[in-house]
């Protein structure tokens, strides 16, 4: 990777309850696309140093994109207080936009696990030009802790959807994330990490690589078509 795409900007975001912080690794003045990635749950710990967040990062900054993390309200330094996966939609479309302003690409949208769950939902209300792609790392697939996801949304969703869990996620149980994802509108595709578990521990390699796999096979497509 070309250092110039590695460099790293803290900055602070408009949101909807306040600033929220967030990092920007530059990418290339080449880049196609830039991209977002949202992270886990913010009352379990869940922040944009997360591993598989920065993993997510990674894999899609190696392409030279400019990648934006950042934090949901009430998490680190953001602004505001946690909304129950509601209001945290509106701060995925607050970072969406900025980084639109910011660079004029179509922006690949990827979560982890709630980030999934609630920043995909945003997404979805883009046009295909504006969010072309979706990553979703760890869907819950089962209720956690009580918290229900409705995924209804994704059966009208045509973008192209990348959907990567461990075989051992407990919060997508085999069987039940297949029914789930089946449900989904084409074009889709499920990676199952062998012997990983909801947090990819020691497979992190592996779902980045499920990542970048994606990425080569979609990219050219979604540049022609944006």
């Amino acid at each position: 990777m070309h250092p110039e795409a590695s460099s790293i900007r803290a900055l602070f975001i408009t949101g909807p309850a306040g600033r929220l912080e967030a990092l920007l690794n530059a990418g290339l003045p080449s880049a196609t696309h830039a991209a977002v990635v949202c992270h886990p749950h913010p009352l379990y710990g869940g922040t944009l140093h997360n591993k598989v967040v920065f993993h997510a990062m990674k894999a899609l900054n190696s392409f030279g994109f400019p990648v934006l993390r950042f934090n949901f309200r009430g998490t680190g330094l953001s602004e505001g207080e946690h909304a129950s996966g509601i209001g945290e939609v509106e701060d995925v479309r607050a970072a969406l936009d900025w980084l639109e302003r910011e660079f004029t690409l179509p922006i690949i949208f990827a979560g982890f696990s709630f980030g999934a769950a609630v920043g995909s939902r945003a997404a979805y209300s883009y046009s295909n030009d504006r969010v072309p792609a979706l990553i979703a790392l760890g869907m819950p697939a089962v209720p956690i802790e009580g918290r229900v996801y409705d995924f209804e949304f994704l059966r009208a969703c045509t973008k192209p959807k990348l959907f990567v869990s461990g075989s051992r996620d407990q919060f997508g149980p085999p069987g039940k994330l297949e029914a789930l994802v089946n449900t989904f509108a084409d074009p889709k595709k499920l990676v199952r990490i062998e012997a990983g578990d909801h947090f990819f521990e020691g497979r992190l390699k592996e779902m980045r690589v499920a990542i970048e796999d994606w990425l080569r096979e979609i990219v050219p497509a979604i540049t022609t078509s944006a």
